[in-house]
């Protein structure tokens, strides 16, 4: 009776890191009490055979989810009757698609769970419908929330609410959604390889896993104590932080966000509970995270550092991950290995790193950057609910003035964002303000022989895209190792700072209006690797729209050169009484003509050589 109550306990006190799930985005629900056990079933929806209507090899359920979220399915069966590889049809709601099945687990005894790699998202509570299309003799079908959306028991829910709706925190937030435009560094000891180790380059690395510069580590499976031989040689230009911000300056980035510990473990900071940072272990001597701090306030720029809680392969261990597959195994959940280092894992465990350098290096940045803006956390991993929370209420006790971004887990960010180069469709409703980040080439750490730059009008696009959609783009640089950034990389993103600074008035400051474009279909961007295997194509025409909006102004975007009559449809009689039409960055009024099929006007006298022009509308009221 004793090792089952062990074996229960070990079991509760890891089920909140697995896909147990809770979101902050749904409405205010009552605390879970403290001593009611949170299973990470409970959000689970199991449709047994049994009770499905049938038609052939058809199989219909309905059913509901107590959390809107993403979701991946599971078949159970048994050994006698188990098909590999079989082709399935399954239908959810408007969402269809084919798969095969996939042995995975075996659990009690012999049921075997099979999951789809397809994801599909569940946006409301509403019932639902589920078909499958099978000769396979199952038992059951497992709907389960996917494991990079965890939401937890509640508990937490009230108290981070608090905070979260502090004044503090909504006139931060506020700054942050008028700055619309930032710059992410990513910048480390990988940046010397430049996605090279020992002559292979990282896209050729033995290991699966992302194939961007800053996984060098990760993807060579490189011993720590070789890996930390890197700093040694890292002793990058003194003009690092003068040159970055100038930069910013020039493309009209209004904050900067650098990554001041990236997976690696490496900390560009002086750091008393490391001697793995910049001043210890490297040439340079020097804290780099204040210099570029103290070169942002000069210049007026917000502040910011990411910094990887959740993955540190240098002193993280193993991140947890066999406590937590223990667990899965038993449930038939396959425990996903990406980002965590099992070549080489640190002897200590996850939970002595969180409390020996995780918690203590957010409190020394947080301490050493009084006007610090925001904490952008990353590789949440098995970090549990109780964790996450910490990792929040730690920053908002010592400075409830910085915002903390969705991946510090469990919905207890500020703010969202849609995912690394990812823009959500205008169509899709988000329940807080959020942000695109993204890169100049296809990788976030210098990769020397990456030369697929956006160009600056693709820049644009993104960027434009975003605005209208009421969004943040945060635009990534990767300096090499003595700090330079790639010369395309920096003369792409001037260029397109060019367009900016002549429109700020359609930038900065402004709202998604009701109508976010008009035009072509948008182009959506959906992930590094997609833009890296399908390029970009898209043509521009006088016709394609973009609209920003700012207290009684309305701004029609285009990324063409147009010269003479234009029509914009969304402005059409009935949409806003006109009082004055102008294009910005001149002071010549337009005539125009506002009508059923639009508002009509000329343009002319736009740049050969501009991305674009911006029509200003000011409408009588708002």
């Amino acid at each position: 009776m004793k090792r089952l109550k062990t074996h229960t306990a070990i079991i509760c006190s890891l089920f909140t890191a697995s896909i147990v799930l809770y979101s902050c985005t749904t409405k205010e629900k009552a605390n879970v009490s403290e001593n009611k056990h949170f299973n990470q079933t409970d959000n689970w929806i199991v449709l047994d055979k049994t009770d499905a209507t049938k038609e052939g090899h058809t199989f219909s359920w309905t059913f509901e989810v107590k959390t809107p979220s993403d979701y991946v399915l599971q078949l159970v069966s048994t050994e006698a009757y188990f098909k590999n590889n079989e082709s399935v049809k399954i239908k959810i709601g408007a969402q269809e698609f084919e798969a095969s099945l996939l042995k995975n687990h075996l659990i009690n005894g012999n049921e075997i769970v099979s999951e789809f790699k397809n994801i599909f998202s569940i946006k409301n509570t509403e019932k639902q419908t589920l078909s499958i299309t099978t000769e396979a003799d199952f038992k059951s079908l497992r709907i389960i929330p996917h494991y990079k959306k965890p939401i937890g028991s509640g508990k937490y829910h009230q108290e981070w609410l608090a905070m979260h709706q502090s004044k503090e925190k909504q006139d931060a937030l506020q700054r942050f959604k008028e700055a619309k435009l930032g710059m992410f560094i990513h910048w480390g000891l990988y940046s010397q390889a430049g996605g090279l180790w020992k002559g292979t380059k990282i896209n050729n690395a033995p290991h699966p896993g992302p194939k961007v510069a800053e996984w060098l580590m990760y993807a060579f499976q490189i011993p720590r104590e070789d890996y930390r031989a890197l700093a040694k040689t890292f002793n990058p230009d003194k003009s690092f932080a003068e040159n970055v911000v100038k930069l910013a300056k020039d493309v009209g980035m209004k904050y900067i966000v650098i990554t001041s510990k990236h997976h690696d473990g490496f900390a560009l900071f002086n750091s008393k509970h490391s001697e793995f940072d910049m001043v210890d272990a490297t040439p340079y001597k020097a804290d780099i995270i204040k210099e570029l701090y103290n070169a942002c306030l000069e210049e007026g720029i917000d502040f910011g550092v990411y910094y990887s809680h959740g993955n540190d392969w240098m002193d993280g261990s193993d991140g947890n991950y066999k406590n937590i597959k223990k667990v899965n195994d038993s449930l038939g959940i396959y425990t996903h290995p990406n980002g965590k280092n099992l070549w080489d894992p640190s002897e200590n465990t996850h939970e002595s790193y969180l409390e020996n350098k995780a918690y203590p290096q957010i409190k020394e940045l947080l301490t050493m950057l009084p006007e610090l803006r925001l904490i952008w956390f990353d590789g949440t991993g098995f970090t549990t609910e109780a964790q996450a929370f910490q990792f929040y209420k730690l920053v908002y006790e010592r400075n409830p003035n910085v915002l903390v971004n969705r991946r510090v887990g469990y919905a207890f960010g500020d703010y969202l964002d849609a995912g690394d180069n990812k823009i959500p469709s205008a169509s899709e409703t988000l329940e807080k303000y959020w942000e695109t980040c993204g890169t100049t080439n296809n990788s976030w750490g210098y990769k020397s022989y990456d030369d697929d730059w956006k160009s600056p009008k693709e820049l644009l696009y993104y960027f434009v895209d975003i605005l209208s959609k009421g969004g943040n783009y945060l635009l990534n640089i990767g300096p090499d190792g003595k700090g330079h950034v790639p010369e395309t990389s920096a003369e792409n993103l001037r260029d397109m700072g060019k367009w900016i600074h002549q429109n700020a008035d359609a930038v900065y400051g402004t709202t998604r209006w009701k109508t976010p474009n008009e035009g072509q279909e948008e182009t959506l961007l959906d992930g590094t690797g997609h833009r890296a295997a399908k390029g970009f194509k898209r043509d521009f025409t006088s016709k394609d729209f973009w609209f920003t909006a700012k207290e009684h102004k309305v701004y029609a975007i285009s990324l063409t050169q147009t010269e003479g009559d234009i029509l914009i449809k969304s402005l059409k009689k009935g949409e806003g009484d006109i009082e004055q039409v102008k294009v910005l960055g001149s002071d010549k009024i337009l005539s125009w003509n506002q009508n059923k099929n639009g508002l009509q006007t000329t343009i002319t006298g736009v740049p050969k050589d501009a991305l674009g022009y911006v029509i200003e509308v000011t409408l009588k009221n708002n």
